[in-house]
């Protein structure tokens, strides 16, 4: 990103910032905004979190699949990714396992 894609990128942030609680947050009273600002910055720091951990977990399956194929076993394992579909599916109910589906997608690499 460039010097000026940078001053592009904080001048709407700081025109954000000056729009009216209901036009940023949907609230209708700044009190409920300030409670909304507060808990989407919360949600932010959680998302920077969960994405890590997925970055992690991808990394922890490349070293199970090469560990697999270098001792002459297949790259999947489908009763191992059955395992971990129904414990999501169990722990979040039917969006879980679609959580889950996302999760081995990404951690399977390229097949």
């Amino acid at each position: 990103m460039t010097t000026t894609d940078h001053a592009a990128t904080d001048h709407a942030h700081a025109a954000a910032d000056r729009t009216a609680p209901a036009d940023r947050t949907g609230a209708r009273t700044g009190e409920a905004a300030t409670v909304i600002d507060g808990a989407r910055e919360r949600i932010d720091a959680l998302d920077d979190r969960i994405i890590g951990l997925v970055q992690e977990r991808m990394a922890v399956s490349a070293v199970v699949q090469e560990a697999r194929i270098r001792s002459g076993g297949r790259r999947l394992n489908l009763s191992r990714e059955n395992q971990i579909l129904g414990r999501f599916r169990d722990a979040l109910g039917t969006p879980g396992t679609s959580l889950a589906m996302t999760l081995l997608e990404l951690s399977r690499g390229r097949i």
